[in-house]
């Protein structure tokens, strides 16, 4: 299912983007540009993520920067 038709983003990349560690929708936006056009999808793309645990968070919590910076550039790389 489309989630952005501005960019023609599905759910699955979405699904994807936040299993790679995008856990809010401008990280997905970042990632995607999903959300960035007329925005209509953000609240779709909050559902999708959920309000579930956030690795990047927990990571910057525990104060591993260089796993959060690393995580960056690995979804910088799926996009």
């Amino acid at each position: 299912m489309y989630v952005c038709s501005c960019f023609g983003i599905t759910d699955k990349q979405v699904k994807e983007h936040a299993a790679a560690g995008a856990c809010t929708p401008r990280q997905i936006a970042s990632a995607t540009k999903a959300g960035t056009d007329c925005g209509s999808c953000v609240r779709t793309i909050q559902g999708l993520l959920g309000r579930g645990a956030c690795p990047r968070r927990e990571l910057l919590e525990k104060g591993e920067i260089t796993a959060v910076l690393a995580a960056d550039e690995g979804l910088a790389e799926a996009a």
